[in-house]
């Protein structure tokens, strides 16, 4: 046993520089190539994210700019569609205003129409008895002549 904690002591002993090597190799990539490459890593996700972030921003701000035209473009739509509304209820009250103007001209025609064809009516009706009267006593001086005389 003697003999075999001897050879474990020498191969123990046989290792030291193997584990004084390892750690000093373990330092050196360390130090050279793991913390420079993660410093790079880490610097490329900031950049990445970073441009990440900056897209998002730009797709926010976007869409805010298409949000404000699209409220822009309903609002303009609003005030041309009053103006029209209003243009046609000015119509509408011009072409009411034009129809009533000519109803009260034709109703004044009719009437005027209506006192002519009166008036006609009594003048006809006057010339008529006059008429009647002249007929009448041509009749009577015709019943009454002697039936021989006055042919």
């Amino acid at each position: 046993m003697d003999e075999t904690l001897r050879q474990l002591g020498e191969l123990l002993l046989g290792a030291v520089p193997t584990v004084i090597l390892l750690a000093l190799l373990y330092a050196l990539y360390t130090t050279i190539v793991h913390k420079p490459l993660r410093r790079v890593l880490e610097e490329r996700r900031s950049k990445t994210e970073g441009a990440v972030e900056k897209s998002r921003a730009d797709i926010a701000a976007a869409e805010a700019r298409t949000a404000e035209y699209e409220q822009r473009l309903r609002e303009a739509r609003a005030v041309v569609f009053r103006a029209q509304e209003a243009r046609r209820q000015a119509a509408l009250q011009a072409r009411t205003n034009a129809v009533n103007e000519a109803r009260s001209k034709a109703q004044a025609q009719v009437q005027a129409a209506k006192e002519d064809i009166e008036n006609d009516r009594a003048t006809a009706q006057a010339g008529l008895q006059a008429d009647v009267a002249a007929l009448a006593q041509e009749i009577m001086r015709r019943v009454l002549q002697p039936a021989g005389a006055g042919r």
